[in-house]
């Protein structure tokens, strides 16, 4: 097959379009205590997203409740006990807390909270111009060719990257039992973003906790 200088190009834009493509959101590591009983049984897991932003508080904590639930755990979500007017200055009462979660017959605690957020600017090219021997084209073939990518200058995009960290303590005991890191490249929405990482670390928890 004779591959013309239009062909080429549009094998390179799709080669580096494929390149870019990859998992949005992906486990980087987890760690499980060496304490850790699968025989215990868990019954009841209240599930705190650490967050000043509510919408997404909500959201993760409606997702991962879901994916909870979904293992036949019940569900406490710190919006529906806990207010939502604590600020960095005056946060809620530790010793409280433990004692209304107990008191609510919790025996597991789930945290999720933002560890890092990175912004990186990256140049996506609009033309790519590789030199090509044997156009077969004539000075108006070449002009009629090239001058239409000379409007496709290229734009600057900014590259979203989150860092978010999950936790499962024993109420009892008050250890952490398992913990999970993961990375999120340029979430679409909260909600997209709140159950593509609920799915990944859940994906992550059924391995490591022997999960059903």
């Amino acid at each position: 097959m004779k591959y013309t200088p239009r062909i080429i190009y549009g094998i390179i834009m799709l080669a580096i379009g494929m390149g870019s493509c990859g998992p949005s959101q992906r486990v980087t590591s987890s760690w499980k205590s060496s304490d850790f009983q699968g025989g215990k049984q868990y019954r009841k897991v209240f599930i705190a997203a650490i967050t000043s932003k509510q919408q997404v508080k909500v959201n993760l904590e409606n997702e991962m409740a879901a994916a909870a639930s979904a293992k036949g755990l019940q569900v406490v979500r710190s919006v529906d006990v806990f207010p939502t007017t604590f600020t960095k200055e005056k946060g809620p009462d530790k010793d409280v807390m433990l004692a209304k979660i107990r008191e609510l017959g919790c025996d597991l605690i789930f945290t999720t909270t933002l560890l890092d957020k990175t912004s990186e600017a990256r140049f996506v090219p609009g033309s790519i111009y590789a030199p090509f021997p044997g156009y077969g084209y004539g000075f108006r073939g070449y002009y009629n060719y090239w001058w239409p990518m000379m409007y496709d200058p290229g734009y600057y995009t900014t590259e979203k990257t989150y860092s978010m960290e999950g936790n499962l303590f024993d109420v009892e005991s008050e250890k952490l039992i398992w913990s999970v890191q993961t990375e999120s490249y340029n979430p679409e929405s909260i909600g997209k973003f709140s159950k593509g990482l609920t799915a990944v670390m859940m994906e992550r928890a059924m391995q490591d906790l022997r999960m059903k």
